[in-house]
């Protein structure tokens, strides 16, 4: 006999258990990131960004894009070192992986994306900075005084 199934849904936000089981098994450290990731993304969009809206004193930015592979929709959360009117400054470090985060690899096949800060979001057209912008803005990030210096972040560029 065929019990009844559950009508509840499923969270939104992968558990770090469900991460690590099947044949595509991630690093704990990238688990991790998904599950804080998907934690600090209803907390911040409940809010309108007045609770996590700020990290070490720069704003929290919500990164949505397109996946390259899937062309599902991907957000992400995201310190802003430098708001310069308009322009958005973002670090694609992955924490000090040797890696690119998925965002970037996104954002490089399909630059349009939308970013919520302060409870407003709005679509822009996301680029890498060029050799020159990035020598400049490389000294201003680093000097953010309350930018985490997480292990191996500011080692490259």
């Amino acid at each position: 006999m065929n019990k009844p199934r559950s009508t509840a849904t499923a969270s939104s936000a992968p558990t770090a258990e469900a991460l690590m089981k099947g044949s595509a098994r991630i690093k704990p450290k990238d688990a991790l990131y998904k599950v804080g990731t998907g934690i600090h993304r209803r907390v911040f969009n409940a809010s309108k960004g007045r609770i996590f809206g700020k990290a070490f004193g720069m704003p929290i930015v919500e990164l949505v894009t397109n996946g390259r592979r899937s062309g599902k929709e991907r957000a992400t959360m995201l310190a802003v070192p430098i708001v310069d009117g308009d322009r958005l400054v973002l670090v694609a470090s992955f924490g000090g992986d040797d890696r690119h985060p998925a965002w970037y690899l996104n954002f490089q096949a399909n630059p349009e994306v939308s970013v919520t800060i302060a409870g407003t979001t709005r679509t822009i057209i996301a680029r890498t900075a060029t050799q020159e912008e990035r020598a400049e803005l490389w000294t201003r990030i680093t000097s953010v005084p309350q930018a985490p210096r997480c292990a191996g972040t500011y080692d490259f560029q």
